[in-house]
Order: C-alpha cells, then structure tokens, then sequence
C-alpha cells in the first residue's frame, strides 16, 4: 500500500508540474491578443451601456441634426429620425422581442 501511495504521489507532482507548464505556454501565446481583446470588451460594455439607456441614442441623434448646417436641417432630422425609428425596430426583431 506505501508503495502505490508513493507512486501516486510522484504521479501528482508530475501533474502538477505539466500544469504550471501549460499555463506558462497559454499566457506566452495569449499575450499578443491582450490589447485587441481588452478593447473589444471595452466596445461590449459601451453597447451594453447604450442597451441599458436607449435615451443617449435619441439624445445624440438629435445633438446631431442640431448641429449640422445647412439649409436642410429639417429634413435632415426626418432622415435621421427614421433611420433611428428602422434601426431601433430591426433591434427589437432581431432580440425577439
């Protein structure tokens, strides 16, 4: 019985040490997608932020048209007004809601 304890023992210290290996090589081969990946969560957490607060949307839409010069101003809040109104119904259809 020693002898099968000693052996499993040795066993799971070679495990282990494999283990503290691969994490080493996984951090090695991770490390060029850090920045990419940390900004791409950065984007998901605006989205998400915008999803939770749909009023910005609606905000800056208008902050837009109010800024824009020109002549056509008022048309040009309609085209963004619907474009805002089909954008917003293709999110809802596409969530299923």
């Amino acid at each position: 019985m020693n002898e099968k304890l000693i052996r499993l023992a040795e066993r799971r210290e070679r495990l282990v040490a494999q283990a503290a290996a691969q994490r080493m090589a996984l951090a090695q081969n991770i490390e060029p997608w850090r920045v990419p990946l940390a900004r791409a969560d950065q984007g998901l957490a605006v989205l998400r932020y915008i999803k939770g607060h749909p009023a910005w949307i609606v905000g800056g839409v208008a902050l837009l048209a109010a800024l824009r010069p020109g002549r056509a101003r008022a048309a040009g809040v309609g085209i963004w007004l619907t474009r805002g109104w089909a954008t917003w119904q293709l999110v809802h259809k596409l969530r299923g809601r």
